[in-house]
């Protein structure tokens, strides 16, 4: 029985680490509502709205520039990203390195915990 003891107090200390490092992932709707006040002069997040940016309703899941009537940039036409919570991530760290040629001006966020919060809004308001 002793043997046995290490491995599930091990097992079940793994699941907590596991379970609280997701919830920690997990971005809060309203502080991404605030910092989309950052990107709303350029993107819209109604169905069909483009501004000087894409809509990005709907973004999660979505192929990189597949809104039929806005012109991409030809890096970002080229790019084959499909956008979910780690490209959208990856991105928004620092878009002009993750997709050189892009014509998105904006110089990222820094912060992990803004880009999760920023992701969260973008699904919730998506809904």
């Amino acid at each position: 029985m002793k043997g046995r003891v290490f491995p599930l107090a091990l097992s079940v200390a793994l699941i907590a680490a596991l379970a609280s490092g997701s919830a920690l992932a997990a971005g809060d709707v309203k502080k991404g509502k605030k910092i989309f006040n950052k990107c709303k002069a350029c993107h819209s997040i109604k169905e069909g709205k483009n501004k000087i940016g894409p809509s990005l309703y709907g973004i999660i899941g979505r192929a990189s520039a597949s809104i039929e009537g806005y012109k991409y940039s030809k890096a970002m036409k080229a790019s084959g990203i499909t956008w979910n919570e780690k490209t959208l991530s990856e991105f928004l760290t620092k878009p002009r390195a993750y997709v050189k040629g892009t014509k998105m001006g904006f110089p990222g966020l820094k912060k992990q915990k803004q880009r999760d919060d920023v992701i969260a809004y973008l699904k919730e308001a998506a809904q």
